[in-house]
């Protein structure tokens, strides 16, 4: 199918105008939000002078419909169209990726593509709630998010995510249901369960609970080919935040034979007087190596399970970010991998220009040699501008 960049700007234009959050509130059981964005890319191969760029425009739709007092239907749509010749020099591996649904239902559409650009449709939520006093059931495509790090979440066996890709913050969604029992006021019982587009089956059952000012959970089930249990816990040290969560994986056709595996995060934080935020956190993989763990592609752009968050032994992440003015805030955060000595660093200035409208600076630089955790990938730089609606 061929298409014209005409075309494509207007169906892009078209999404955008299509949606008027004035009316949405008027109709008063639907609610509208989303945003439109530019973003250029450009990268600075860590084996080659020649620099590559590519840029792209996105649009994302929310929907929420009240429809009764105990019944809700959600909705969400990102539009995307990418272009340049860094899409060129990777096709058609880029594309496939961007436009791969692992979902039991293909709910992405390449709307067209050839080896400079590509614009696609990706509905990552699409599911109903049903509310009866303290019971909650959702089904459909939806973020079943059971993670408590920020960074590495070992025990989000639903939809575990890439940290680097930092652009995409509502995350890929499952086919799946989740019936929920609020047994109190920070205390519930949950059971999910998902498909995805193999047929593999995730399902598990999660006891929360709140103890000595804490959060804690636990929880039980299979992801895929394994057998899970995992545990997590959230609370603070003196005005510091402190968190963790770990999950052990054991292969259920052959449970008596095989040693399991052990992936488990701790994470702490604390922000100064002076509104300096401080942030650490850390990870461990029992199946991970202590050679180099390089992963190719895959560090940028591959899909993540909670079993492979990284495949080193041992990462460790530290930021710091600090309000500079009310409306510029400077972050900087790295990855350090000590057994193969390569290290991520991601420094990044944010701008509020407007109560709507924002402005990102930021880079990701890779040190260490090839085939190293983090080496290899040279410097990546950003420009963002988004609006929100």
């Amino acid at each position: 199918m061929q298409i014209s960049l005409k075309q494509i700007l207007l169906i892009l234009l078209a999404a955008w105008f299509s949606i008027n959050p004035k009316e949405s509130v008027a109709q008063k059981k639907v609610e509208v939000s989303g945003f439109l964005e530019f973003m250029n890319t450009t990268m600075a191969p860590a084996n080659s002078a020649v620099w590559q760029n590519m840029s792209g425009v996105y649009n994302r739709i929310n929907l929420n419909y009240y429809a009764t007092k105990s019944l809700k239907f959600q909705a969400g749509m990102r539009n995307n169209f990418l272009y340049g010749p860094l899409l060129a020099n990777t096709y058609p591996v880029y594309i496939d990726l961007l436009t791969n649904d692992d979902g039991l239902i293909n709910m992405t559409f390449d709307v067209a593509h050839d080896s400079s650009y590509v614009l696609y449709t990706n509905i990552d939520r699409f599911y109903a709630t049903w509310t009866q006093g303290k019971f909650e059931t959702t089904i459909g495509r939806q973020r079943i998010n059971w993670g408590i790090n920020t960074v590495w979440t070992p025990n989000d066996i639903f939809n575990a995510f890439n940290y680097l890709d930092f652009d995409y913050v509502e995350r890929a969604g499952s086919d799946a249901v989740l019936m929920q029992y609020y047994t109190g006021n920070f205390s519930s019982v949950s059971f999910a369960a998902k498909l995805d587009k193999d047929h593999h089956l995730t399902a598990a059952a999660m006891v929360k609970f709140n103890k000595w000012n804490y959060d804690f959970q636990f929880f039980g089930g299979v992801m895929n080919t394994d057998m899970v249990a995992g545990a997590g816990w959230s609370g603070q040290i003196q005005g510091a935040g402190f968190n963790g969560e770990a999950t052990y994986f054991r292969d259920k056709d052959r449970f008596g034979d095989t040693t399991g595996i052990l992936v488990a995060s701790i994470g702490a934080n604390y922000t100064l007087p002076n509104s300096l935020y401080m942030h650490v956190s850390a990870i461990y993989n029992s199946n991970g190596t202590s050679d180099p763990a390089g992963q190719g592609a895959n560090l940028l752009i591959g899909q993540m399970s909670a079993k492979t968050l990284t495949l080193s032994k041992f990462d460790v992440f530290a930021e710091v970010s600090y309000p500079i003015t009310p409306l510029i805030r400077a972050n900087l955060n790295g990855i350090v991998n000590p057994l193969d000595h390569s290290a991520y660093v991601g420094p990044n200035v944010s701008f509020n220009l407007t109560q709507n409208l924002g402005l990102l600076v930021m880079s990701q630089v890779f040190l260490g040699k090839a085939g190293t955790e983090f080496g290899g990938y040279g410097q990546i730089y950003y420009f963002r501008l988004k609006y929100s609606f």
